[in-house]
């Protein structure tokens, strides 16, 4: 098995004691984002398994929708980042 060699961390222990590695990430062509996908990619940007930089450009996402992602996240817990609790969670 080839590992390819990664800037940071390859594993990191969430809060929780679950570990999240590189390969539980979503594959980067990713265009339909449920919940699980965007908690996924929101906790390796705040447990630094991606730097923020890393995240947009591997997801083509912009600075202000992954601040949305962490803030409601953070905010109101994974339940917020369901697109049909957007009128609830703002």
């Amino acid at each position: 098995m080839y590992l390819k060699k990664a800037n940071g961390p390859r594993t990191v222990t969430l809060a929780d004691g679950t570990i999240l590695s590189r390969a539980d990430l979503p594959p980067p062509n990713t265009y339909r984002w449920v919940a699980s996908r965007k908690a996924i990619v929101v906790d390796a940007v705040v447990h630094q398994l991606l730097s923020r930089k890393e995240a947009m450009a591997r997801y083509d996402l912009s600075d202000e929708e992954l601040d949305a992602w962490i803030a409601a996240s953070l905010l109101h817990g994974r339940d917020a980042l369901k697109a049909t609790a957007v009128q609830r969670f703002r």
